[in-house]
């Protein structure tokens, strides 16, 4: 059976590591918020990774066929409702809600 000191030793070092992992993000954001590059993404990679997903999304769309149609009228509200409103998290859960009703209503496989 291992002595009290190690057992106390161990807890104490988990402690102190857990602690540590803990305050270290906190620590490093202080230089980060004055970072210049830091504000700069923070400004275009909403925009950035939005497009990327379209991207991904359209790229194996069949446009001969009718099921093409919800996704790309999804992508239209999306990128006008982004246009005119300037509201990421709008857009996205517009645009979502149209390409879900238009796929399982009128557009089915």
């Amino acid at each position: 059976m291992p002595d009290t000191q190690y057992l106390i030793a161990v807890a104490v070092l988990c402690c102190v590591i857990t602690w540590g992992l803990r305050a270290l993000p906190f620590a490093a954001l202080g230089p980060l918020r004055s970072s210049r590059t830091l504000q700069f993404l923070s400004t275009r990679m909403p925009a950035g990774v939005m497009v990327i997903l379209s991207l991904y999304t359209l790229r194996t769309l069949p446009l001969t066929e009718t099921r093409a149609f919800a996704p790309l009228a999804a992508l239209a509200v999306t990128v006008a409702l982004h246009l005119w409103r300037r509201n990421a998290l709008l857009s996205v859960f517009a645009g979502t809600a149209v390409c879900v009703a238009l796929s399982s209503t009128f557009f089915a496989p």
